[in-house]
């Protein structure tokens, strides 16, 4: 990985970083191996907790891919129509 994930550190606790990072691993994680679906879906429920709003929800997933190629849009919606206890592989 040779790239940053967009995070706000201005407006995030420590803990709301950590979160937000780890629903970011669980995207790649999506990509590169695989992932339950369950996590994923935790993850970005709390990821919506501290971006509630569609449009910065947006703002730093379409950044979050330009850096890395990997969409949370596609990786989350894949989750939202698979079974709980399904495994998660994108591509």
């Amino acid at each position: 990985m040779s790239y940053r994930y967009p995070i706000d550190e201005q407006f995030w606790s420590k803990e709301e970083i950590i979160d937000v990072v780890n629903f970011y691993s669980l995207v790649e994680q999506s990509y590169e191996n695989q992932v339950k679906q369950e996590d994923i879906m935790l993850a970005y429920k709390r990821f919506k907790q501290i971006v509630p709003s569609k449009s910065e929800e947006k703002q730093l997933c379409s950044q979050f891919e330009k850096e890395s190629g990997y969409s949370c849009y596609q990786a989350v919606k894949k989750a939202k129509n698979s079974k709980a206890g399904e495994k998660i592989k994108m591509r």
